[in-house]
């Protein structure tokens, strides 16, 4: 029996140290290719960036998984109970394995013949999402339980449930918990209920086959179950189970206003933030971020402020969008969508086009088919509707012929000139009240809806609005529609300003001599350049000729041959330094044309120029990005407002005065509606190609381009006045109430005369036409109309400089 026992302990202690050596020789092996896994202690995952307007709403998000970080202070109690119940109730029990869950899952494993349950820990669902692969075997097993053991060392318990909570999928495209909230719940996870907390801890076991949008019977299942194990652990009371399960669950998602009012501008941010957060800019800047460039602005989960004020942009957007859709009715009707010209492609075009009447509430664009006509107008059908197009609502849909102006053609008094049977035609609801609203559930299929006929406007614009105080741009939109065409005319279109680039031109003279009362001929011009050997005839607008003309008057009225002259008098190379201190981009060939807007600048460029005149001379950089911030609110970098002199406060006063009389007395009357002191300049290129219109206040600058991407002339009296004001004045309408009336403060040095509209002289009791004009000090008429011939301190210029432009 000794010998038995002696035989028996060596065979145990044997076992035994083989058993050891074995154990040993696996984790030997386990550990010789083990990924690090310190890099899991700064926990940085792939997060969404937030981008705010002004006001601090969301503008838009960047992300590629949709994941937004949320620590576990954040979090209702209940919510990380809920997960703990049920994926690992002795979470904060174990040391990373949980040997009990894992011989039940082997035994289970063995019975299926199969690997079908892991037993695995949150910590070693971390260590797997992070650092190994979704692989189902026992090596992968052993590696995971080994890291799991050596992170618990590292990090505390919290940290790792926070590190699990953010990092898990979901289901529905979110990422951790705040995202889940958002996607199922159309709220914020500190707002989460014990019952919606109990759904979301059911689903990273599955998280397609319990998503409660898809297969919401799974999902209640797997609800009660996370809850009965709650009960059962004491984490909630019974009357909190009760109520929890009969808790009616309502799923919405959260709002993402990303790509819809402000597109254009959240694109442009989204462009400049992988510019500033590129490699070589981080690193010139000492930016410590683990990504850089796109990476940078998709995954670390940012927070970028933004100037963009969100009712300036409603404003600015629907402006816009009005403005083009005038601008292609007055070019006249191109013609159905298509024709359908059989019973059975109508019909599928019914059935493949539903439309809803709920979204038909808010005016938006509809589709329709043309299914008898009229003189007096057309029946259409869309999706199970029906309704009519009165003529009345066709006036416009003349045939198409730029050279002809629309104000000459009649009224379309006839639909049959339109429309026939079988035409598909963009229609607008017109609806009956003010509010722009009607009961969508009363609406059936024998509801007869009024509608106008309507066009989409092949023609494009941008607007542009900044503060001229601190360079902060409150609105950009480039273009009718973001989801049809995302180039941003705003910023990237260089077109020619036409006569909106005048104000610098005169600006320079002011510095050179000129005043408001110089006299500067306007008659026919002609020039060669020696180079080319071309000759070049300019004209005004109108085709007419003035004789001497008012500097005031010359620009107010935008006479181009005046320009020219005062062009060719102070020289091109002043204008063009001009044009740069107040940050024009050019490049400016030394060319007269250049006088008259031939050089191509875009809007956001144009409007920061005339911030100058705006704000007694300081140009003020325009400014989209206001701030930057990391995922964790450490500020990664501050856009402070930038200024430069670029004029002297004198001049860029006399500038603005004059412009207020461009909307007094000139082309730019449309912004009188406003009643308030304001300076605009209009801006037409040749052949009507492009349409332009700047109106400027203290408070704010505003720029509208009209024109079509190819160039193509917008038709006769497609003019800046006509086509480019109406967007400014409906957009700053929206926008004014939000400022305290201001005027542009006087200067010192500056002193205000009443002139002879004729010929400069002070106003005098004959004088037919004055106008009270500012003048730097000491170069104001001194002579009274009607008591000599000629004036102050114009008297060369007026005079004998006169005859030398006739000549």
């Amino acid at each position: 029996m000794k010998r038995f026992l002696t035989y028996f302990l060596v065979s145990v202690t044997g076992l035994a140290l083989l058993g050891m050596l074995g154990l040993g020789g696996i984790y030997i092996w386990a550990t010789k290719d083990l990924p690090g896994f310190t890099r899991i202690t700064d926990y940085r995952p792939p997060l969404v960036t937030t981008v705010y307007a002004r006001d601090n709403s969301i503008l838009g998000y960047f992300y590629r998984e949709k994941r937004f970080l949320a620590r576990l202070d954040e979090m209702p109690q209940h919510l990380p109970l809920a997960f703990l119940a049920a994926e690992d109730d002795s979470f904060y029990r174990h040391e990373g394995i949980d040997f009990r869950a894992i011989l039940r899952a082997f035994m289970k494993n063995m019975q299926a013949g199969t690997i079908r349950q892991g037993g695995s820990t949150i910590t070693q669902q971390v260590i797997k999402r992070l650092l190994l692969t979704s692989e189902r075997s026992y090596e992968r097993k052993i590696k995971e339980a080994i890291l799991a053991y050596r992170l618990e060392r590292y990090l505390s318990k919290d940290e790792i449930l926070t590190i699990y909570l953010n990092q898990i999928y979901l289901g529905a495209g979110a990422y951790g918990v705040e995202a889940a909230a958002r996607s199922y719940f159309g709220k914020h996870v500190g707002e989460l209920s014990i019952a919606e907390s109990a759904l979301l801890a059911g689903l990273p076991q599955a998280p397609s086959k319990y998503n409660p949008l898809n297969n919401p019977q799974d999902a209640y299942t797997r609800q009660l179950y996370v809850l009965h194990r709650m009960l059962q652990l004491g984490w909630i009371t019974p009357s909190q189970y009760d109520a929890a399960i009969n808790e009616k669950l309502v799923f919405t998602s959260m709002a993402d206003p990303s790509w819809g009012t402000g597109a254009w501008y959240l694109e442009e941010v989204r462009r400049r933030l992988i510019d500033y957060l590129s490699e070589d800019n981080m690193e010139k800047l000492g930016i410590k971020l683990e990504r850089y460039g796109e990476d940078a602005v998709y995954e670390s989960g940012l927070h970028v402020y933004t100037a963009m004020d969100p009712k300036h942009q409603k404003y600015a957007e629907q402006s816009l969008r009005d403005g083009l859709v005038a601008s292609t009715k007055r070019r006249g009707w191109r013609g159905p969508v298509e024709h359908l010209e059989n019973k059975e492609a109508r019909e599928a075009f019914l059935r493949d086009n539903p439309v809803d009447a709920a979204a038909m509430q808010h005016e938006g664009w509809i589709k329709v088919l043309v299914t008898r006509v009229t003189a007096a107008g057309a029946d259409v059908r869309f999706g199970s509707y029906k309704g009519r197009m009165d003529v009345e609502t066709m006036h416009w849909c003349r045939t198409p012929d730029p050279t002809v102006v629309t104000d000459y053609v009649p009224a379309v008094k006839d639909a049959r000139t339109v429309v026939k049977a079988g035409d598909v035609v963009w229609a607008q609801l017109m609806l009956p009240d003010a509010g722009k609203s009607f009961d969508a559930a009363s609406v059936t299929p024998d509801t007869d809806f009024s509608l106008a006929i309507a066009q989409y406007p092949e023609v494009q614009g941008a607007l542009v609005s900044i503060e001229p105080q601190t360079g902060d741009v409150v609105a950009l939109v480039g273009g009718y529609s973001f989801a049809d065409s995302q180039y941003n005319r705003a910023v990237q279109a260089k077109r020619q300003p036409g006569s909106a680039f005048k104000p610098i031109v005169y600006s320079t003279a002011l510095d050179n001599g000129y005043t408001p009362a110089s006299t500067v001929l306007d008659a026919p011009f002609v020039y060669t350049d020696d180079a080319t050997a071309k000759t070049w005839r300019p004209e005004n607008f109108s085709g007419e000729f003035y004789g001497p003309t008012l500097l005031r008057t010359a620009l107010v009225k935008s006479r181009n041959l005046c320009t020219i002259r005062i062009a060719q008098d102070i020289g091109i190379p002043a204008i063009v330094e001009r044009a740069k201190a107040l940050g024009l981009e050019g490049p400016f060939p030394f060319d007269l044309s250049v006088s008259l807007g031939s050089v191509a600048v875009s809007p956001l460029n144009l409007t920061e120029a005339y911030t100058a005149f705006a704000h007694e001379g300081l140009r003020a950089q325009h400014r989209m990005i206001t701030g930057i911030k990391s995922a964790w609110d450490e500020p990664i970098a501050t856009f402070e407002p930038q200024q430069t002199e670029a004029l002297t406060p004198q001049n860029a006063y006399i500038m603005a005065s004059l412009m207020k009389e461009v909307v007094r007395d000139g082309t730019g009357f449309r912004a009188r509606v406003l009643k308030r002191p304001l300076g605009g300049k209009t801006g037409t290129s040749n052949d009507e190609r492009d349409a332009w219109f700047v109106l400027i206040s203290p408070y704010l600058v505003s720029v509208s381009y009209v024109g079509f991407d190819d160039l193509t002339p917008m038709g006769k009296w497609e003019t800046g006045s006509r086509a480019a004001s109406p967007i400014v004045v409906g957009y700053r309408q929206g926008v004014e109430e939000d400022y305290p009336v201001q005027d542009f403060p006087m200067p010192p040095g500056i002193v205000q005369v009443r002139i002879d509209g004729k010929t400069g002289n002070l106003a005098g009791p004959g004088s037919e036409t004055s106008y009270f004009m500012p003048f730097k000090e000491g170069t104001q008429p001194t002579v009274v109309e009607g008591s000599a011939p000629r004036h102050g301190a114009d008297d060369a210029r007026s005079g004998e400089d006169l005859m030398k432009q006739m000549f």
